[in-house]
């Protein structure tokens, strides 16, 4: 049962993606702390209303739409895609055909 085990994670590259999975969430932790300490200050002052990850749409009651919320996941995720692209890019060389 091992040995099919040990079989079944060298043949699919499962150990790869464990590292893959490892590496995407420190790079994650990485860009989302340099979007947070670096860009959006810089949006922040860019903007009349400074704090916009804070920007809500009030709604009947306590009830509101926070869509700073939104727009700063959107652009987190936006860098993180693209640093993954990035790399992703420059260490996966395509295969030469056989």
């Amino acid at each position: 049962m091992l040995a099919q085990f040990m079989k079944f994670m060298k043949e699919t590259n499962a150990f790869a993606l464990a590292i893959a999975v490892v590496i995407g969430g420190a790079v994650q932790k990485l860009v989302t702390a340099i979007v947070a300490d670096i860009f959006m200050p810089v949006f922040g002052i860019i903007l009349p209303s400074g704090e916009w990850r804070a920007w809500k749409i009030p709604l009947r009651g306590d009830a509101a739409l926070a869509l700073g919320d939104v727009l700063g996941a959107a652009v987190d995720f936006i860098i993180v895609a693209f640093v993954v692209y990035v790399i992703a890019s420059k260490l996966l060389k395509p295969q030469p055909a056989k």
